[in-house]
């Protein structure tokens, strides 16, 4: 299942849409969540569209993370994101994207290594 790669974001704002995309889930569900966990989508358009931060692509991301890879309930997830381990898990889950990219890096560099 995809988490979002915060490192690969390039633009201050992105439309519920393209996060829909990102996680390849619908929109409904992004808009269930934002009314669950309590979290207010700052920026929207003229026509009233949500634009998501990466700030609050993040949040999202770790609500993914906590439904639907790890199997929270609704309730568990709420539980874990009030608590101290909800910055481990954001912590654990960028030390992964880290270690996953380096070792990425290191397959590249190998191969240019062995063209010479």
């Amino acid at each position: 299942m995809p988490l979002i790669d915060i490192q690969q974001l390039s633009k201050m704002y992105y439309s519920i849409g393209e996060v829909a995309n990102f996680l390849d889930v619908n929109t409904s569900l992004l808009r269930f969540w934002e009314k669950e966990f309590e979290f207010e989508v700052l920026k929207k358009n003229k026509k009233g569209n949500r634009l998501f931060t990466v700030k609050e692509i993040e949040k999202i991301n770790k609500i993914y993370q906590l439904l639907k890879i790890e199997g929270y309930t609704i309730d568990g997830a709420k539980k874990v994101m009030k608590s101290k381990e909800s910055r481990q898990i954001i912590k654990d889950t960028g030390i992964k994207q880290v270690i996953l990219k380096l070792e990425q890096l290191k397959i590249k560099l190998s191969a240019l290594k062995d063209q010479h």
